[in-house]
């Protein structure tokens, strides 16, 4: 007789490969076919809603590892949430407008601009950024992520430009907007300004220079001080020369301590602090302190401009001056410099910045030689000038860090020009973000601390950019006296034609009168015919910004805070701080109520993806090797509140261990082939005791898996989730169990038992990993024994709960000891496995050496003994054999290994004396003589 036919060993179809990029294609296909987003929204349509608003990416490029990434978590967090009693709609959306298209497009049509309109060019933009919308939001859906793709907002749309206008004439009509003369940040290669979220740091080679300016009407302080007629000189110290022309002040700390000293024929003036340090930069040349002194001494005076000699440079005090390095004696330059600016306003120096739109020198600097050159080129001969006269006192080079523009990657500028900016002082608008960013849960919590610190020292928002492409300042300027008027009225009435005519490219293609209310006229002269329109645009963060408004309350018609951002942690200062300040400044109230930060990708040793240095792998290539579903993995395995190493290594090693979960997975399914959870389940109190004790282990993991979903350790998922998998099931529960599973009555409760326990173990694991392993998830659920009332999809199933009934805390201690005792005795069979006494763990008998309340422990187990600790018999005495492991984990307790009595069961391969007695069945023991019959 063929016994192997009497055996229920496994049988499923579900494949051991996964070849993921071969079937998760057919899997997006019938997601979308059935509508599966659209089912799980009907479904969760009157639960709790979950407000989870998408910061949009921009649209221009393919998606990286940054984007994906993103998507990923967020895609996890809406499966989550819907799966365990929310309404969670997710609206991706695409920021379109600004810099980055309109440069493309300028590069993509050459020499053809010139001769086009500023209409046909804005056109070509929105051309632009539609291709691109198509083209990334096919690739964020192939990573299995479920949204409403088909209607997403994009900040191009009439709706929301409009929305934009409005939002802007809320700040104007509340006070807050007003245009002026003050320092920004500015790219003389894109010729606009830059928000601080468009600046990026990097390493930059700058002259370094001490220079000396000749304090006039001097005579009462070489007096007073013992100077002769040493002239005096404040010495400052700066990186950017260029600026110099530029100069009115010279700033000192009010409280500092300053000295008078005297080297060779002159006498310098720096801080007291900073003593040391100058005298080392000048090789620590002969001098002597003539006078010590307070700044507010020098206050007001004035000292001979190095490069000028019809200006004079005013001595200030301001608080920004530190001693950190240079001399204390800080060269002012109010029109490229925000502190400057500060300060020179406090003295009433006008912000001059005799500078054009692409960094070259205008005549207004008064330096004929100058005229013409950019800053950069300016430096050289400045410094040249300065040596000449004898005003430079030293120069090295210095390499620091130094903004750079986000787009072109050049160096920036500080420039004052006339911009359009949100004052952070009127309303108190920057107290009030403070005290709202402590009213966020920040997570993980330093993300507080960051947008806290950029909020209390940022300026005045620049709202202003000198470009074509995105929605324009609504402003008209007067043809008689040249000022900008805005008003209410007007940004209404614009607006409204941005909805009604489709969008903002009405500013630009209808004629001014038509742009005016009735009754407009200027606010300054009162002309109320001669108006041109205001040429520049928007700042695109203020588009981005507005979003809480013109998605959430606009578009979904939700009147409240979002529960959750998430985005990477350059947002501090981008979409999370603009949100913030727009959401107050409009409607009183923050834009959410939680924050979530992802780091950035790096490579396997912490360095920056890039092409260049050929450590980038295109995330298309990952999908034709690895499919989406690792990428997936890849995302919820890092712990995303650091920086997320990214390499093919890394992908490789993950491959282990999902092929350990869908293992588990596999294995599962091929012991269920012939249950039926409808008719074959089996009562807890009827189970065995390991049974009762999977289910305990599994409530624990369910406890612990929503715990972590919960609070977005999404990597503590994927480790619990893993040790389950390699742990309590492989390495314990299913070990034990093969015997019952294969040998036992087909129909028996042992064996209905332990199926019972399977079913559960897989449909939970299956609704647990599925916000991560999405593709995974549904193959297995599709695999699954159905079931009345199975889902279509197990998106549509709802998340695992904890179940009182299989809570056992005195199982789990009493499982907890009797493991760590069956690892005493896992080692004590390896060793014997090395030794070649045995090779199956079921050819050896054991005997157990213990203390004897270890024994009666023991013995409460009963005849499971031997099948829980897989062996063929146990036995209770001294550890005589002929291989003794005493237990260092377990006091008391050493394990003797020597082979087991009998003959090995053809069917089961266990070991029994029993075997050969039944003449019918010899080769048998009998159990399975009777299991057979």
């Amino acid at each position: 007789m063929d016994y192997q036919k009497t055996l229920n060993l496994p049988q499923t179809s579900f494949p051991m490969k996964a070849d993921l990029p071969t079937r998760e294609p057919l899997f997006l296909a019938d997601w979308e076919k059935q509508k599966i987003y659209h089912q799980i929204l009907a479904k969760n349509k009157n639960r709790p809603r979950f407000i989870f608003h998408d910061g949009p990416p921009y649209a221009n490029g393919h998606i990286h590892y940054g984007t994906i990434l993103n998507k990923v978590l967020k895609d996890i967090v809406v499966k989550y949430k819907n799966m365990t009693g929310f309404l969670c709609e997710f609206v991706p959306g695409w920021d379109c407008h600004g810099l980055p298209i309109e440069l493309q497009v300028d590069k993509d049509l050459g020499a053809k601009k010139k001769e086009m309109t500023p209409i046909a060019i804005r056109k070509q933009c929105r051309a632009h950024a539609e291709k691109f919308i198509d083209i990334q939001r096919e690739e964020f859906k192939r990573f299995g992520c479920l949204a409403r793709w088909e209607q997403p907002y994009i900040t191009m749309s009439a709706s929301y430009e409009a929305t934009i206008a409005r939002q802007f004439g809320k700040f104007l009509d509340a006070g807050y907007l007003y245009r002026g003369k003050r320092p920004v940040y500015w790219c003389p290669s894109c010729r606009t300004a830059l928000a601080e979220a468009e600046v990026e740091y990097g390493d930059h080679s700058s002259p370094s220079v001490y220079v000396k300016f000749r304090l006039l009407e001097d005579e009462k302080f070489r007096k007073k001080w013992g100077a002769g007629k040493d002239p005096i000189h404040l010495v400052i110290w700066t990186t950017t020369p260029w600026t110099l022309p530029a100069n009115l002040a010279i700033t000192l700390h009010p409280t500092l301590t300053y000295v008078a000293v005297k080297i060779k024929n002159e006498v310098w003036v720096v801080a007291d602090g900073l003593l040391e340090k100058v005298l080392a930069t000048f090789d620590r040349p002969e001098h002597s302190v003539l006078a010590t002194f307070s700044a507010k001494d020098l206050e007001n005076h004035y000292c001979q401009h190095p490069l000028i000699l019809s200006r004079k440079s005013l001595i200030v005090l301001g608080t920004h001056v530190t001693l950190e390095a240079g001399t204390g004696c800080v060269h002012t330059a109010p029109g490229h410099g925000q502190e400057d600016y500060e300060v020179g306003k406090k003295y009433g120096l006008d912000p001059f910045a005799p500078v054009d739109d692409a960094g070259r020198f205008t005549a207004e600097a008064g330096i004929d030689w100058l005229t013409g050159k950019k800053v950069e080129e300016a430096n050289g001969e400045i410094i040249e000038h300065l040596t000449n006269t004898g005003a430079l006192a030293h120069q090295e080079m210095l390499t620091h860090s130094y903004p750079h523009c986000w787009r072109c990657n050049k160096p920036v500028i500080f420039r004052a020009t006339e911009q359009w900016f949100i004052s952070m002082e009127h309303q108190q608008l920057r107290q009030h973000a403070l005290r709202a960013i402590d009213q966020v849960e920040w997570i993980p919590p330093w993300g507080r601390n960051r947008i806290y610190g950029m909020v209390q020292h940022r300026p005045d928002w620049c709202v202003s950019r000198q470009r074509l492409w995105g929605v324009p300042i609504i402003a008209l300027l007067c043809g008689q006296c040249g000022q900008a008027t805005s008003t209410p009225e007007l940004v209404r009435h614009v607006a409204d034609l941005f909805e009604k005519n489709g969008g903002a490219d009405a500013w630009f293609e209808l004629d001014v009168s038509k742009l005016m209310p009735k009754g407009f006229k200027c606010l300054h002269c009162g002309e109320s015919k001669k108006f041109s329109k205001e040429k520049d645009i928007l700042d695109v963060w203020f588009d981005s910004g507005v979003s809480c408004v013109a998605v959430l309350k606009v578009q979904e018609k939700i009147d409240e805070p979002a529960d959750l951002y998430l985005e990477g942690s350059d947002q501090h200062r981008g979409w999370f701080h603009t949100s913030l300040l727009a959401s107050l400044g409009t409607e009183g109230r923050t834009p959410y109520k939680r924050v979530l930060t992802h780091g950035f990708v790096v490579d396997a040793e912490g360095k920056k993806l890039s092409k260049s240095a050929k450590n980038y792998l295109p995330p298309e290539n990952v999908l034709k090797r690895f499919g989406g579903e690792m990428l997936r993995l890849w995302t919820a395995h890092e712990d995303y509140r650091n920086d997320i190493r990214f390499s093919e290594e890394i992908l490789t090693r993950l491959s282990d261990a999902y092929r350990k979960i869908r293992n588990t997975c596999r294995y599962l399914l091929g012991n269920l082939y012939d249950f039926n959870p409808d008719t074959d389940r089996v009562p807890v109190a009827q189970m065995q005791e390991i049974d009762r004790w999977a289910l305990t282990e599994l409530n624990r993991v369910v406890v612990a898996t929503r715990q972590s979903y919960d609070q977005f350790e999404f990597h503590q998922v994927v480790h619990g989730l893993n040790r389950f998998c390699v742990v309590e099931l492989s390495a314990v529960y299913f070990d034990i169990l093969k015997d019952r599973l294969y040998t036992e009555a087909k129909t028996g409760t042992a064996r209905r038992s332990a199926q019972t326990v399977l079913f559960e173990i897989l449909d939970h694991l299956i609704r647990l990993m599925a916000p991560v392993l999405s593709f995974t998830a549904e193959e297995v659920w599709r695999e699954v024994p159905k079931y009345k009332g199975k889902p279509l999809s197990v998106f549509l199933a709802d998340f695992p709960s904890a179940k009182p009934e299989w809570e056992d805390k005195a199982l789990t201690e009493r499982w907890q000891r009797f493991l760590a005792m069956r690892g005493c005795v896992t080692k004590a069979l390896e060793i014997a496995r090395q030794q070649k006494l045995v090779g199956n763990s079921l050819a050896a008998r054991v005997i157990l050496e213990t203390a004897a309340d270890q024994k009666v422990f023991l013995e409460s187990l009963g005849s499971a003994l031997t099948d829980y600790l897989i062996v063929s018999q146990v036995d209770f005495g001294k550890a005589l054999g002929d291989v003794v492991h005493a237990c260092e984990e377990v006091t008391g307790l050493s394990v003797a290994v020597l082979k087991a009595h009998g003959t090995k069961c053809e069917r089961c391969w266990k070991f029994s004396t029993s075997v050969g007695e039944n003449a019918t069945h010899p080769t048998l023991c009998q159990r399975c003589i009777r299991v057979i019959s």
